[in-house]
């Protein structure tokens, strides 16, 4: 007897498109009825962009949750505050064609210029599986993004830098040759990512479906 099929969650996809106002009039409409406000201009410290540790802003005030259930799936995933640090934690699934779990900031406002900057350096600790950094620097919702793959060793702290020169152009997980450089002097989002497939159909060669933990102390810049 075939399983049932999982249940796409559509009022988890609409909250992800209003927190990221993916669709500027539905945004719009729904802080008109809730009275809420514009959050605040991001103001990073020199060559500090999160330290999760210190801060004391709410994670989900920057950061947010987008999964595979914007195309159908049924992964989901949070970033929480835990022991000095910022969790990515969840569960990845490939059912319905689905098979990827990240966080994203919201758009910086104005955007991060980086330009004097070689790259980012992580402080990270995670489950042995291999998760992908991606920017942005257009402002649009579903752009070109810039990526690059990193592992990590179960329940062991590590220091991973990610040159801005060494990332790969990518839209949707497919390589985009004839995309230009990335803009350091114009940064627009951040944004953490589990999946099952590395790049143009290749599989992840370290995915693991099912629960999976990053623990996130910082996020810096180094030149």
């Amino acid at each position: 007897m075939t399983p049932p099929r999982p249940v796409w969650d559509a009022s988890r996809f609409l909250q992800t498109l209003v927190y990221f106002e993916a669709v500027p009039v539905v945004s719009w409409v729904q802080r008109m009825l809730s009275g809420g406000t514009p959050i605040p201009p991001f103001q990073p410290e020199v060559n500090v962009l999160f330290d999760f540790g210190q801060s004391t802003t709410p994670l989900g005030e920057r950061w947010g949750s987008l999964d595979d259930g914007v195309m159908g799936g049924v992964s989901t995933s949070s970033f929480s505050s835990s022991a000095g640090a910022a969790l990515f934690s969840g569960v990845v699934s490939t059912a319905n064609s689905g098979g990827f779990a990240s966080v994203r900031t919201r758009n910086f406002e104005p955007p991060l210029d980086l330009s004097s900057c070689a790259g980012l350096e992580l402080r990270i600790k995670g489950d042995g599986q291999r998760y992908k950094f991606l920017i942005r620097d257009e402002e649009t919702w579903d752009s070109v993004a810039y990526a690059s793959s990193f592992d990590t060793v179960a329940d062991q702290w590590l220091t991973i830098q990610l040159p801005f020169t060494q990332m790969v152009p990518v839209f949707r997980a497919k390589t985009v040759n004839t995309a230009r450089r990335l803009n350091t002097a114009q940064i627009r989002s951040l944004q953490l990512m589990l999946s099952k497939f590395e790049y143009d159909g290749v599989l992840n060669p370290h995915f693991v479906s099912g629960e999976f933990r990053l623990l996130i102390q910082s996020i810096r810049l180094y030149k």
